[in-house]
Order: structure tokens, then C-alpha cells, then sequence
């Protein structure tokens, strides 16, 4: 019984700033590498943005490097990204996920939609 839900999104103007959660459950949450991945409408696949390891080391993906942030709260099996300087290339669903994903184990995502 895994489950990542995702929360935080909505619409934000572009040069904004906003913050997603992500709610693991069912997983080993504090022992493994969790990443955030988006998907647009005219995209087949998701993208990783931003990844974490355990103890708290992180990644960025270059499109949102210096504008995005990832962390990560063990005690509470939460993940987080925090958005700033957002443009409309920013537009997506974005998941969380183990950085090696679970295919099965997508949730429905949280849609960030930004505006010029």
C-alpha cells in the first residue's frame, strides 16, 4: 500500500514563488533517494527536477537550477520543493517519487500553473 500525494499547487504569476509537499506512505521513506518529477500537457514523460538523498544531499535538474529547492523532513516521511522565480516553461503536473520510481506508485500529482 504505497501512497505519495502530493499537494500545494495551483496558479502563480510568473517571478512567484510557491512550495509543494509530498505525503509518503508505505514506503521506506528515510533510506531512500526521493525526486520530484513534471510532466506538461504536450509531454510524454516526466521529468526529474530535483532529487534527495537520505541524509540530504540533493540534485537540480539545469532548467530550475537556482530557482528550485528540495527537502526533506524524515520525521514526517514529507518531501518538499520550493518554487521561486517561476516562468511559464514551469507549467506542469508535478509527482513525487523515489528517484528510481515506482511505476505503480504515481499519485495524481499537484498542477502548478504558472501566468504571465
Amino acid at each position: 500500500q504505497v501512497q505519495l500525494v502530493e499537494s500545494g499547487g495551483g496558479l502563480v504569476q510568473a517571478g512567484g514563488s510557491l512550495n509543494l509537499s509530498c505525503l509518503a506512505s508505505g514506503v521506506p521513506f528515510r533510506t531512500v533517494n526521493m525526486g520530484w518529477f513534471r510532466q506538461s500537457l504536450d509531454d510524454d514523460r516526466r521529468e526529474l527536477v530535483a532529487d534527495i538523498t537520505p541524509s540530504g544531499r540533493t540534485n537540480i535538474a539545469e532548467p530550475v537550477k537556482g530557482r528550485f529547492t528540495v527537502s526533506r523532513d524524515n520525521a514526517k516521511n514529507t518531501l518538499f520543493l520550493h518554487m521561486a522565480s517561476v516562468d511559464a516553461r514551469d507549467t506542469a503536473t508535478y509527482y513525487c517519487n523515489l528517484r528510481a520510481p515506482l511505476l505503480k506508485s504515481w499519485g495524481q500529482g499537484t498542477q502548478v500553473t504558472v501566468s504571465s
